[in-house]
């Protein structure tokens, strides 16, 4: 096996271990609020996503090829540049997965291929354009339109609970959660699925193994859908329990809602070849649906962290995915060594969130309580 080749390999294993992280880290977003208000079980809400984010992966392919073709110039991209970009963006997911912080998997793998393309191929392989058009603009608007929808179905949803009563109303709304929140896995499917679709299509170009503007293979499609269902069904529970008990107290009407609120959002956005974060329009959807109560509950510390780690997490990524390509266009050990570095940092992850873990068992446990001072004994 030539240089080239043994490159190739790398980069296709680096991008379906992205996609996995994707799908463990995104689980939340389909199956959080189901799991918060007892709608399906843990172990079951997470293996109906994995097999639907498979089914949704074979829907289309238009972001796929808005991220093969649309936001770098697929002439000048060479596979250490993806490589580095893949590698940014596993290590922005797998701090945030540890931090049990719901940022965006998709602008993860954006920015860090746009700090790679950049550092390796200058400023004009990056199609601004594009990038502002189809990654930020989307970015700006789908958890706001999102959350909009969201407060407004909740009104609504609460009314119709209150004509049919509460015990009725709770039962058919946590029967809804189940077709809602799958959903919401599907349109996931039909999303993020294709980013690592069109991230692998593009390394294909890039060794001369497909024409310019190429779509993705039927492999392809079939090898992403796959790594992206077993990531979702390994289950973020780090980020399920953030999303579905620590931003605001979920009951059935609301999970109800902010599922398809979610869901009408994200297949909109993937019809019209956008990339957009499907973390984002979830967590937009479930902050309108704590508004859209009476008396609004949302826990606004923990929002204003998620927003953050939004704001953060493209510049981030392309700044990691720089600082890779840097090391990476060095040749044979340059590579080697950011592959190395990456695995040790995953695994030095991996161990401190044992100390800690969040497991199916413990994932709706209620946020701890705030630690009070203890009382000063007064001098006589």
């Amino acid at each position: 096996m030539g240089s080239g080749t043994f490159l190739l390999v790398l980069v296709i294993v680096t991008a379906l271990a992205f996609d996995f992280t994707n799908g463990f880290h995104d689980t939340a977003n389909a199956m959080a609020t189901s799991i918060a208000t007892g709608a399906l079980a843990p172990r079951v809400a997470v293996a109906v996503a994995g097999v639907l984010n498979l089914a949704g992966a074979f829907l289309s392919v238009k972001v796929a090829e808005t991220v093969s073709g649309g936001i770098v110039d697929d002439a000048k991209v060479s596979l250490e540049m993806i490589f580095a970009g893949l590698t940014g963006a596993i290590l922005w997911n797998l701090l945030t997965w540890f931090l049990g912080l719901p940022s965006s998997s998709t602008h993860a793998l954006l920015g860090g291929l746009i700090g790679a393309v950049w550092a390796g191929a200058g400023q004009s392989a990056v199609h601004m354009g594009e990038v502002s058009g189809k990654i930020l603009v989307p970015a700006l608007a789908s958890p706001v339109i999102a959350c909009v929808v969201a407060v407004s179905a909740t009104r609504l949803a609460y009314a119709i609970t209150r004509r049919a009563g509460r015990g009725v109303g709770e039962r058919g709304y946590r029967v809804g959660q189940v077709g809602s929140a799958s959903l919401v896995a599907l349109a996931h499917g039909t999303n993020d699925a294709q980013k690592t679709m069109g991230v692998i299509t593009l390394a294909l170009v890039s060794a001369g193994l497909l024409g310019t503007g190429s779509g993705p293979p039927w492999w392809v499609v079939l090898t992403a859908g796959l790594a992206i269902s077993l990531g979702t069904y390994a289950g973020g529970w780090r980020i399920i329990r953030t999303m579905g008990r620590r931003l605001t107290d979920i009951a059935p009407a609301q999970g109800f809602v902010a599922e398809t609120s979610a869901a009408t959002v994200i297949l909109t956005s993937t019809h019209l070849g956008f990339a957009l974060s499907t973390t984002q329009v979830c967590t937009g959807s479930i902050l309108g649906a704590g508004l859209g109560r009476s008396r609004p509950d949302v826990r606004w510390k923990v929002a204003g962290r998620i927003a953050v780690s939004w704001v953060l997490t493209l510049p981030a990524a392309a700044l990691l995915g720089a600082l890779s390509a840097s090391v990476a266009d060095r040749g044979g050990l340059g590579v080697a060594l950011v592959a190395a570095v990456t695995a040790a940092c995953a695994t030095v992850l991996a161990v401190l969130a044992r100390r800690r873990p969040v497991t199916p068992d413990n994932v709706n446990a209620p946020p701890p309580a705030p630690r009070t001072p203890a009382p000063q004994h007064q001098g006589p």
